[in-house]
């Protein structure tokens, strides 16, 4: 897949699709036709699991905000 760049299209799109839905939902369906070489893709996302798999992102993403938000000197609690 990652050397058909329309698959690795179609994939991006259809995960993020996935990423918004789990936003509000707990459970998002990815459903691929054809994805590469005339196979389909098929699979089921929690947002736990969306969530452990990115959570070292997450927590990178909060190590940087917590070091602006010192470097103002505004505490978190002052954020909403």
């Amino acid at each position: 897949i990652k050397r058909n760049p329309r698959s690795m299209l179609r994939l991006r799109d259809a995960c993020e699709r996935a990423k918004r839905t789990l936003s509000s939902e707990t459970r998002a369906h990815i459903k691929i036709d054809a994805l590469c070489d005339g196979i389909d893709y098929e699979a089921e996302i929690t947002r736990a699991e969306f969530e452990d798999m990115c959570s070292d992102l997450f927590e990178r993403c909060a190590a940087s905000v917590e070091e602006v938000l010192r470097r103002v000197r505004i505490p978190k609690g002052a954020i909403q």
